[in-house]
């Protein structure tokens, strides 16, 4: 891991206070599970910590939501009550970026993803999220979309609006101020 990549021993220290703190404040989202084996888990892997503290520093709330029943390992979820701010405003991926000839985004939701160490929701975990709380209300988030559409130019994004969660498509190369993605870290 790159020296870039690491986290300062404050740094860490302040991290995994907003993270046990956020965790305490919402354990309806993770019940039956306990911090102090999700820290264990946190404190032996500096690259995993690095990950959370970009969801945190764009804007994610992350929190743990579960855990996956054949690894092992915490899922943590951007928790934002809407799409993270520091995640708007592009475009799905890199080859839609390219796409753009003209007024082209800052970067996409996949390179994004993919400097932060994390993965875009996909559809069926952005509605496991959205029975947690009501999350994207005023904004939107792009999901992993299936290559078959992909293929085609377009990407799928997902809000709630009136109590319901709506799966879209768009043009790859679109993008908007209220559009961004929200990520998954396995731990």
């Amino acid at each position: 891991m790159s020296s870039k990549n690491k986290l300062s021993g404050k740094e860490r220290d302040e991290l995994i206070d907003i993270l046990k703190s956020r965790f305490e404040k919402n354990m309806k989202r993770h019940k039956g599970i306990e911090w102090s084996k999700v820290q264990a888990k946190l404190d032996a892997d500096a690259g995993k910590l690095w990950s959370l503290q970009e969801m945190e520093r764009t804007g994610g709330e992350p929190d743990v939501v579960g855990v996956d029943k054949k690894t092992g390992e915490y899922l943590f979820y951007d928790c934002s009550a809407e799409s993270p701010k520091g995640r708007r405003s592009i475009c799905y991926d890199h080859e839609a970026l390219e796409a753009r000839k003209e007024n082209k985004p800052a970067d996409s939701a996949m390179n994004m993803a993919d400097e932060m160490g994390i993965e875009l929701l996909t559809e069926e975990q952005y509605r496991e999220l959205q029975q947690l709380g009501e999350f994207d209300t005023k904004t939107s988030s792009w999901v992993q979309t299936p290559a078959v559409i992909r293929k085609l130019k377009g990407a799928l994004f997902c809000d709630r609006r009136y109590d319901t969660v709506f799966v879209y498509h768009n043009g790859a190369e679109s993008y908007y101020a209220a559009r961004g993605f929200r990520g998954m870290l396995r731990v």
